[in-house]
């Protein structure tokens, strides 16, 4: 037998979990158990896809073990086919030739034929697996293509042989070596991996079943006979196959010279005008943008700012990456489309006068080496936000000008949470879909794998039942698991040349988009190009609400040119009168703006940062709010990190200014600081921020800092890495709340009329954003057939509103529930021919279907032609359909007035049909009901005094657990005057977990939590109350 250290072998068959529902091991487990088998290489040959190829490679690199790029296929004249890229040429016709497969078919399926192989992977090392027909195949019969291919591809074509012990195996062999006889070829050892270690043999088999789309017990042959699908030690590899057949995949190997760090990209060169470099350009861009921006000439330090910042960017050669980005939000200008960039290299003062962002470089400290420096080994990441309903405007654009050959989105891996993993595990282990059913009830949003045997025990079930520890192991196996690929939510990859021959490309499932096979991770790990193109509600919203401002007033005003500083719209935000206004409306940010207090700008860029994981884990809220408000000196360790820290109050809010301290107070380079940046990023997954921890330390002591000090930042930076806000994010977030506040405030029918037409988005319902403008004074009236639009639109009685007057909000059609967009179409179509007489003659006229109507009816929106909705749907049910005999608007039947609703009937029709009432709310219809009688409502806690014990209820519209809250949950409870913020400890959540996860309408005893105007209710106990409700259509949207 031969000693173990004479044994060189190079797996060429291995399926990762990317071939999804196939692969029972994620790439780097493969590579690091390959390395740990002393294999010389290891070829991921996923079904026709590279994406767990970068993966593997980032850890290949770790093990220092050769890692080979392939893919396997099934061709459509039968054969199983494995490509191996030898080069980088090779391996850009094998990422091209798996696009060419994928793009021919609808999303997770691809075609190939023997005719690809040898017109585009002319030069790729083959392995052929045979099946026992094909071996058993007389010469004579076998098709010309495949023996025209199996001659072209001499030299580089091998038979592998297959052993893993199965009944077959040896057969098999035999008829593929013979098959190798015939044909004069090579044979090769291929394990036919699909795991890491034979302990995955379970989990295989769950994924087999889910892919059969039914259970282990009935999947059969299907399944592996077996569990020698793994890496196998070498001494087991020896005892497998011939000698030669191992040495043949060392030869192979040693054909392959291709990494994936040889890929280089290349930025789109057609940006730039014949004779002009591209450094020529964006300064002669950039000096025009400036003589806009600062129309009386721009300030030394401005201009210091603009020459570092293109000396940096001419260094790095990203002169291609800004103009890509302008050119894009040019485009998006040209159409009134409203955009923002944010980001450290967006928020730069280059791109202010690209006109990228609107966020002056003289009102923010902004970092620019955050995202582009000399150290950084990574291209630069700008993010523009565009709106939401007219972004695909600018991703087909992007499509036009570039084409689907050098441009497309990133993807997004979706891989297994906790409910699809008990859902798919439940059915493969043919588990009773009624206990399925109960326990996923029971799984909150937050919950996590730890919490599985606690919602079994809440169930009554035995977690030590053997059936059910293993259901549990295969649940926990399986999380993470990529399931499929999906679009990321913008992130572009635009190239000069082909980009499938960089990454494959393959269709997306929505139409007209094409993804490649790769995450923004992968992007990020091989240094590539990414722009993000997102979408953001706010921006669609922005620009309506100045479209009725003009409309309205004649006002045309734009981010750019709102007033500054207004000190009214301060007022608003001090107030915590924040519903429906960017970044500031959730319950968290409305509480603390009345003690935070902004009052300028830069609070406000504080107020976006600061209510977030990482200050609120590292203890820096509190330092901040008490320095402020002038109850604790405003104090710094040394003079020589004053800068950093001054704007703060002494105290790090921003990742930007951890960076810094690093750098100016710890010794760390610019590339050591941009590592922590990034550690800070990925802390939380990937345990990367505790090695810089004691660097930190030294570093600080080292330069006589206190120890105090020291351990305080390293808790700061460790609060970072759950989640702190860059500064330069802030400032561009900023922008935007103080745009919304300032339309709330000055012009609120407008700014709610603009929200509601750019639903969904943002943290509130249509009921919630109109029972708030109400309270504002202004008039909401109901949708009517006679005078509503698809939108909402703005109602005055007058040409020209008064300065002071607000208009009315008339209700659209687009909130009708069963309405189709062709039905309302038609009708404002037939409307604005002439006035509707009549239910029969709108129905004549606009040639409604019975559903339209029914909608339309039950949405009361019929009532000025009927008078009720009773009424309504009366009239409606005796029409007839029309006939040339007996047109409609000629039956006539006998009126029959009918009983109008009650109050409780049309709250009711009224959310069924619409989601909202302008009736009586729900809560005050039930206020005298024993169960509620002696609640009180949330206007009566303005009227109570702090620590006083209190009963309330109200509808759950909303449900949040932040993760920096130690399972602390925040309900928000809706009444007949306002919402109401209840505080639910971690203790109380496990007691009435159920009824916190699931009520509609909730009762609560609590004590008053009261801070100046901010009133929060400390949950002692929670009743469900949700029969009293009926069917009554709410929903609460709940958020991490």
């Amino acid at each position: 037998m031969a000693s173990l250290a004479n044994i060189k072998y190079a797996e060429l068959h291995c399926i990762s979990n990317f071939s999804f529902l196939t692969g029972a091991s994620h790439p780097e487990e493969l590579v690091r158990e390959a390395a740990k088998q002393n294999y010389q290489a290891l070829a991921i040959t996923d079904e026709c896809s590279l994406a767990g190829v970068v993966r593997a490679h980032v850890e290949a690199k770790k093990h220092n073990i050769t890692l080979l790029i392939g893919s396997q296929f099934h061709t459509q004249e039968g054969l199983h086919l494995i490509a191996i890229a030898p080069h980088r040429l090779s391996y850009g016709k094998l990422s091209s030739v798996i696009s060419k497969a994928r793009r021919r078919c609808k999303k997770g399926k691809y075609s190939i034929t023997l005719s690809d192989f040898q017109h585009t992977l002319d030069d790729s090392l083959i392995i052929w697996l045979p099946s026992e027909s094909q071996c058993l195949q007389p010469l004579s019969k076998v098709p010309e293509a495949i023996k025209q291919f199996i001659q072209q591809s001499t030299g580089r074509l091998w038979i592998g042989i297959e052993n893993q012990w199965r009944d077959h195996d040896h057969h098999l062999t035999i008829q593929r070596e013979h098959t190798a006889f015939v044909y004069s070829l090579p044979t090769v050892a291929c394990g036919n991996v699909y795991m890491h270690s034979k302990q995955r043999k379970p989990l295989h088999d769950v994924l087999t079943a889910t892919r059969l789309n039914t259970s282990i017990h009935h999947s059969g042959f299907s399944l592996h006979s077996n569990r020698e699908g793994y890496l196998r030690t070498l001494l087991d590899i020896n005892q497998c196959y011939h000698p030669q057949q191992i040495q043949a995949s060392i030869d192979i190997a040693a054909r392959c010279h291709f990494s994936l760090t040889e890929l280089r990209y290349e930025y789109p060169k057609e940006l730039v005008p014949p004779n002009y470099t591209p450094q020529q350009y964006l300064l002669e861009l950039v000096t025009i943008g400036a003589q806009q921006r600062w129309p009386l000439g721009v300030s030394q330090s401005v201009q210091q700012l603009l020459d570092k910042e293109l000396r940096i960017i001419e260094e790095l050669q990203y002169e291609y990456y800004f103009l890509t980005v302008y050119d894009i939000v040019q485009f998006a200008r040209s159409e009134s489309i409203l955009c923002q960039g944010r980001g450290s290299a967006a928020n730069s003062a280059v791109c202010f006068c690209l006109f990228i962002t609107e966020v002056d470089p003289d009102k923010s400290t902004l970092l620019f080496e955050r995202f582009i420096s000399k150290e950084r080994d990574e291209p630069p990441d700008i993010d523009v936000d565009f709106e939401h309903e007219r972004r695909e405007e600018v991703i087909q654009f992007i499509y036009r000008k570039y084409g689907r050959q050098r441009a497309a989105l990133t993807a997004t891996v979706i891989s297994y949470r906790l409910k699809s993993a008990i859902r798919d595990v439940a059915k493969a282990l043919d588990f009773d879909q009624s206990l399925i059913d109960q326990l996923l009830k029971t799984i909150a949003w937050w919950d996590q794998k730890k919490h599985l045997k606690e919602r079994f025990k809440t169930l009554g079930i035995d977690i030590n039942n053997p059936q059910i520890c293993h259901f549990t192991y295969l649940v926990n196996e399986i999380l993470g698991f990529p399931r499929h690929l999906s679009q990321h939510v913008g992130g572009f990859i635009i190239s000069s040349g082909p980009l499938d021959q960089l990454v494959p490309i393959e269709n997306a499932a929505m139409e007209n988009r094409s993804i490649v096979q790769w995450d923004k991770d992968d992007i990020e790990a091989l240094g590539l190009m990414k722009i993000d193109v997102l979408a953001l509600g706010m921006l669609s919203a922005i620009r309506k609400s100045f479209h009725y401002i003009k409309t309205l007033r004649g006002t045309q005003w734009t981010l750019a040119t709102l007033p500054a500083e207004d000190a009214k719209t301060y007022e608003l935000l001090q107030q915590g009168d924040s519903v429906g206004v960017f970044q500031v409306e959730s319950r968290a940010q409305m509480a603390m703006l009345p003690r935070l207090k902004p009052a300028c700008f830069y609070d406000l860029v504080i107020q976006v940062a600061i209510v977030r994981p990482g200050p609120i884990q590292g203890n820096m809220v509190h330092p901040f709010l008490k320095r402020r408000d002038g109850l604790e000196a405003v104090t710094y360790p040394h003079e020589e990190i004053k800068h950093i820290l001054e704007r703060t109050m002494g105290v790090p809010i921003f990742q930007e200014q951890v960076i810094q301290l690093a750098m100016v107070a710890a010794g760390f380079t610019a590339g050591e600081a941009d590592r922590l940046r990034r550690a800070m990023a990925s802390w939380k997954k990937k345990g990367q921020l505790r090695q810089y921890q004691q660097q930190l330390h030294e570093g600080l002591l080292s330069k006589g800092y206190t120890i105090e000090f020291a351990e305080q930042l390293i808790e700061q930076i460790n609060g970072f890495g759950e989640y702190g806000f860059p500064e330069s994010h802030a400032a561009s977030f900023a922008l935007l709340v103080y745009a919304s506040a300032w339309l709330k405030c000055h012009e609120p029918a407008a700014f709610c009329c603009g929200l509601l037409n750019s639903q969904p988005m943002g943290f509130y319902t249509p009921s919630q954003l109109i029972q708030d403008i109400r309270r504002h004074s202004i008039i909401i009236n109901p949708i009517d057939i006679t005078c509503s639009d698809w939108d909402h639109t703005l109602e005055t009685n007058k040409e020209k509103l008064p300065t002071n007057a607000q208009p009315a909000i008339r209700l659209g059609l687009r909130i009708v529930k069963g309405l189709s967009a062709n039905g309302a179409t038609a009708l404002l179509s037939a409307r604005n021919n002439a006035p509707f007489q009549s239910i029969a003659d709108l129905k004549q006229r606009s040639q409604l279907n019975r559903k339209d109507i029914e909608a339309l009816a039950n949405s009361n929106a019929l009532s000025s032609l009927s008078g009720h909705r009773f009424q309504a749907r009366w009239e409606a049910e005796g029409i007839q359909p029309s006939s040339p005999l007996l047109p409609s608007n000629t039956q006539q039947e006998n009126f029959i007035p009918l009983v109008p609703p009650t109050q409780g009937q049309s709250t009711h029709e009224d959310y069924s049909s619409t989601g909202l009432t302008l009736g009586q709310h729900p809560m005050l219809l039930l206020r005298n009901h024993p169960a509620i009688k002696g609640c009180k409502t949330h206007r009566d806690l303005y009227d109570l005094n702090n620590k006083r014990f209190v009963r309330i209820a109200g509808i759950v519209t909303g449900r949040q657990r932040p993760g920096s809250a130690s399972g602390v949950i925040f309900i928000t409870l809706e009444d007949e005057t306002g919402n109401s913020n209840i505080v639910v400890w971690k203790d109380l959540v496990e007691r009435r977990r159920s009824i916190i996860v699931q009520a509609k309408l909730l009762k609560v005893k609590g004590i008053i939590d009261r801070k100046d105007s901010v009133i929060h209710v400390i949950a002692g106990d929670v009743e469900d109350l949700t029969p009293l409700l009926g069917n009554l259509d709410t929903t609460s949207r709940d958020f991490h």
